[in-house]
């Protein structure tokens, strides 16, 4: 290596220190028992500020979409939140619904004071239960019984004066009136008896004659007399009725009037004990007292009593509760906005106000209610129900199918209740912005964006919150207790998901995976005092093993030489690049060859990936952008010809990214100038048309799964890979790693320019321009630019 490639590999070559994230086991040191931490959520605080303001707002449409990937602790921060805003709010009212005795279709609503619900209930069962005892045998009372008879003897009285007269005029005609199974009958009299039929048939006929003709007479007169007797059974009905009546009114009105004392600040609870006194009575004497061949059983009296005075009580709620907060995992359209459930009765089915069943709008009345976007939209009519609902403030139940499928034989319409809630939809940014782009009614509703990081700031206080996190799952888990370096190693582990030694990654959830798997690596060795950073290795040794099956066969393959990859030695026009494979949550770095041929011709530079379609756009855009920099650098003094091909190697299936861009130009120069490019080196970066290189993903995946080949063929002190210097930042390597490199058995390069990675792999001078607009003869540059040149006069002749 030349002097001036040794100091510039120096210059480039990271220390040890710049390969992680520096961390104290100090700053994690409890000084707080974990049952004392009150510590639920860590940063996030644009988000909080949103909440806050979307929660205090009551107008209608300040609605909130929390935006923020899962894990994030979305939920844990909106719940406490909203949890300790509800807490200082007056409980929302009870609703029940109640019969509707003129139309049992359309049930009414009714509004009860938070509490008063149960106690109505109660108090409806008990007086129900005093109608059974009361009825029938309030009819078995001297009193009423003397005024029945006093009615039935006054028809008695008109009967028997009617009868009375008939009767008199038939005596003075020798005939004898009486009354046989109800019916009135004439027989004549002979020496002062009766005869009977045999013989009245003895009689001489002008005798027989004689009592037919008077008999036709009588019973004319018997009609004129019983003429009103409809008439008097009429009045004697309807007085027997209304004595009926008003016994049974005298003596439940003590019972109502003693509910109505009860609840007499109860508004709502008032009217609707006016609608029962209405009705009551006449239940009772059709229930209780009717006369019935099999006299139902006292069980099947009270259902009938039930099912008709008492009230459906949808929500409970506790008079101290404060507001609701409610969760709907299944926001199905009968979850959320409630149903009327279908009962059987000796084969026969039936429904009733009693068979309405609440949704969480229902549940969330008066309060708060989470639901996740993505369940909302992929159930059925229920986005454009939620947001009938909110608009008009007014809950409805009802069946959406109703238009779609067959007329049933009975239906409920319950009146609407009034809505009012605070909903906060939990999603993701991409469901946000297609929202409010596809649908104005979502602008209009849902107004608050809570935003919430991806990451967090690596400061002490995050940092010191971050590791209370981790322990107070710990303890709520009954773990054993986890000491400061086990915490510094899931930290470190939140830093490396979050690929950035300054950024802490917001999901929480897989650092408590780590966490959990943790506890059953200590539990495996025999469960004794705390669980340390040897059990966080073991566990991620363990992941990794059980995910690895990809990543192992990759690198056998490249062993065995299936695939060509060389990790020492030099070779024109033949680059190690990195990638990154993420297939499900197996995500490992591996090296691919690219490689580029160069020939005379003005064709340009051809993506080999993108002709057969293999190359997807932002990678062919990263191909395209090696025509402009050949241009920029070399084209000021000619126009440059080249026809060139760029390919990746033995790759299968689609590729993506430009993450191979400052591979594929190194390749390109390299056969350009037949300068060999060091297989000891892999490198990864993208560039610009100016040859600046640009940051990538997956950086630490990628020096991994490159020094993890090394490492297999055998480290030789010279391998190592190049990355942009602005990754530098995302560094957050295994310990491995960072040993090697401390051994100098490796080394990482951070460039920030072409021609300090063209330096390194090619062992050469990149060359800088002169005043005259040339490069050293022997330099990078210099070759390319006469290579370049040579192709030009092919191509068009040279110069005269």
């Amino acid at each position: 290596m030349n002097k001036s490639s040794m100091k510039l590999s120096h210059n480039t070559r990271l220390a040890p220190e710049h390969l992680s994230a520096s961390l104290t086991p100090e700053l994690f040191s409890q000084t707080q028992k974990p049952s004392d931490i009150s510590q639920d959520f860590v940063g996030h605080e644009r988000a909080k500020e949103a909440l806050e303001f979307g929660l205090s707002m009551s107008s209608i449409g300040f609605n909130v979409y929390a935006m923020g990937e899962h894990g994030t602790g979305r939920q844990t921060l909106i719940k406490q939140m909203l949890t300790e805003v509800a807490a200082k709010q007056a409980t929302p009212a009870e609703w029940c619904y109640i019969n509707n005795f003129d139309e049992s279709h359309m049930p009414y609503k009714l509004y009860v004071n938070p509490g008063d619900g149960k106690q109505l209930l109660s108090r409806m069962n008990k007086f129900i239960d005093e109608l059974l005892d009361l009825f029938p045998e309030i009819f078995d009372n001297p009193g009423y019984q003397r005024q029945k008879s006093a009615i039935d003897r006054e028809f008695n009285q008109q009967y028997d004066q009617a009868i009375s007269a008939v009767e008199e005029i038939a005596l003075k005609n020798d005939v004898v009136v009486y009354e046989e199974n109800g019916e009135v009958g004439f027989s004549p009299l002979v020496d002062g008896k009766p005869l009977d039929d045999k013989e009245f048939a003895n009689l001489a006929e002008p005798d027989r004659v004689k009592f037919y003709q008077l008999l036709a007479e009588l019973e004319n007169v018997l009609a004129e007399q019983l003429l009103e007797l409809p008439l008097w059974k009429r009045h004697s009905a309807d007085k027997l009725r209304k004595l009926k009546y008003e016994t049974a009114e005298q003596s439940i009105k003590p019972y109502i009037a003693e509910m109505e004392h009860d609840f007499a600040s109860n508004e709502g609870i008032l009217k609707y004990l006016s609608k029962v006194k209405a009705h009551v009575v006449d239940a009772v004497l059709e229930i209780l007292v009717a006369d019935s061949e099999e006299a139902p059983t006292d069980k099947e009296l009270r259902k009938l009593m039930v099912e008709r005075f008492l009230p459906n009580l949808l929500v409970p709620r506790d008079s101290n509760d404060g507001a609701p907060v409610i969760y709907e995992q299944n926001p199905s359209y009968q979850n959320l906005f409630g149903h009327v459930d279908v009962a059987s009765f000796q084969g026969a089915s039936y429904t009733s106000y009693r068979l309405i069943r609440p949704g969480a709008l229902h549940k969330a009345n008066g309060g708060y209610l989470l639901l996740d976007a993505d369940k909302v939209l992929s159930q059925p009519m229920v986005w454009s129900k939620l947001k009938l609902a909110l608009k008009t403030q007014q809950i409805t139940i009802e069946n959406p199918y109703s238009e779609y499928s067959q007329a049933s034989g009975y239906s409920l319409q319950p009146e609407k209740i009034p809505l009012q809630v605070k909903v906060v939809l939990l999603g993701d940014a991409e469901l946000y912005y297609t929202l409010q782009d596809y649908d104005q009614e979502f602008t209009e509703l849902f107004r608050v964006l809570a935003d919430f990081d991806r990451h967090l700031e690596k400061n002490d206080n995050n940092l010191i919150a971050f590791g209370n996190l981790i322990r107070q799952r710990a303890h709520q888990h009954n773990y054993p207790e986890v000491d400061d370096e086990a915490v510094l190693e899931l930290v470190r582990y939140a830093l490396r998901r979050g690929e950035h030694q300054h950024k802490i990654s917001a999901n929480i959830v897989q650092v408590n995976d780590l966490l959990d798997e943790a506890n059953y690596c200590w539990a495996k060795e025999g469960g004794k005092g705390k669980l340390t950073a040897q059990h966080i290795a073991m566990a991620m040794a363990a992941k990794k093993r059980r995910i690895g099956r990809l990543s192992e066969n990759w690198l056998s393959e490249i062993k065995e030489q299936q695939v060509l990859i060389s990790t020492e030695g030099t070779s024109v026009g033949r680059v190690n690049g990195l990638t990154v494979l993420e297939i499900g949550d197996s995500v490992f770095g591996t090296p691919a060859r690219i490689t580029s041929t160069v020939y005379a011709g003005s064709q340009g530079v051809t993506d080999i990936e993108r002709e057969v379609d293999l190359g997807k756009s932002i990678h062919s855009k990263g191909v395209l952008l090696l025509t402009g920099y050949l241009g920029h650098k070399y084209g000021q003094g000619f126009p440059v010809s080249i026809s060139a091909n760029i390919a990746i190697e033995q790759s299968y299936g689609h590729i993506d990214g430009d993450s191979a861009s400052m591979a594929e130009l190194c390749a390109l120069i390299s056969s350009i100038t037949l300068l060999p490019i060091d297989q000891e080196l892999a490198i990864t970066g993208s560039i610009n048309q100016h040859g600046e290189v640009q940051s990538i993903g997956g950086v630490n995946e990628k020096i991994e799964g490159f020094f993890k080949l090394c490492q297999d063929k055998g480290l030789t002190g010279s391998q190592g890979v190049i990355i942009p210097k602005t990754n530098m930042i995302n560094l957050m390597l295994s310990k491995e790693v960072i040993s090697a490199v401390e051994q100098e058995k490796f080394a990482i390069y951070a460039v920030e320019s072409i021609d300090q990675a063209l330096e390194l792999l090619m062992n050469t001078p990149a060359g800088t321009i002169n005043k005259i607009g040339r490069y050293p003869r022997k330099s990078i540059h210099g070759l390319a630019l006469d290579k370049l040149q040579a192709f030009a006069d092919l191509l068009h002749g040279e110069e005269e």
